[in-house]
């Protein structure tokens, strides 16, 4: 299949049909053995590209994300170490993240224990998806990373990449059809 780029492509299917797998071989954490097939980003094979420059240009939130026992801000914002408590606040506020920090009495300077163990599923998810916002990746995954969230939290969220990322390519992978409902393609997996 194709993605063309600035499109948004869904990804349905159960548990073990290999949605997962599917990002894991974009993204080289699993290399694609040498006779199954080919993957390519604007034509180029990605065994072709380095994995740093591959993975600094594809943002992908998983659906355990993993949160590191630091602030929230720090969590949001460890992968630029240039940025700003602003654009931090932005990215949180994408995720529909930011009213909740917020609501924390030490608001971005709240400390996550490990794993996020001071947060509920969605917040830990919409944390991870503010931090892989402030890549600005041109490609972006979310790995059934809105599980946790409500429909309508979901929908805000979709809403905010669409308007902010317009050109960014989008990968959605999920069980909830209402998740995929905007997306130009939808691959159903068995």
């Amino acid at each position: 299949f194709t993605v063309p780029a600035g499109t948004t492509l869904g990804i349905l299917g159960g548990t073990g049909s290999g949605k997962s797998t599917l990002m894991l071989l974009l993204d080289k954490l699993y290399d694609l053995p040498e006779d199954c097939g080919r993957i390519s980003i604007g034509g180029v094979d990605i065994r072709d590209i380095k994995t740093r420059h591959l993975r600094q240009n594809i943002g992908i939130v998983l659906q355990e994300p993993f949160l590191f026992s630091r602030t929230l801000a720090e969590n949001i914002g460890i992968s630029r170490p240039d940025i700003t408590l602003s654009q931090i606040r932005q990215a949180a506020k994408d995720a529909c993240l930011d009213d909740a920090i917020e609501g924390f009495a030490k608001g971005y300077d709240t400390f996550v224990g490990e794993r996020g163990v001071t947060l509920s599923g969605g917040q830990k998810q919409r944390a991870a998806i503010a931090r892989m916002l402030t890549q600005d990746a041109p490609i972006m995954i979310f790995d059934d990373s809105l599980s946790a969230v409500d429909t309508e939290t979901d929908a805000k969220i979709r809403a905010s990449l669409e308007k902010r990322f317009g050109s960014a390519t989008i990968i959605l992978i999920s069980h909830r059809i209402s998740t995929l409902s905007k997306a130009d393609n939808i691959i159903v997996l068995d």
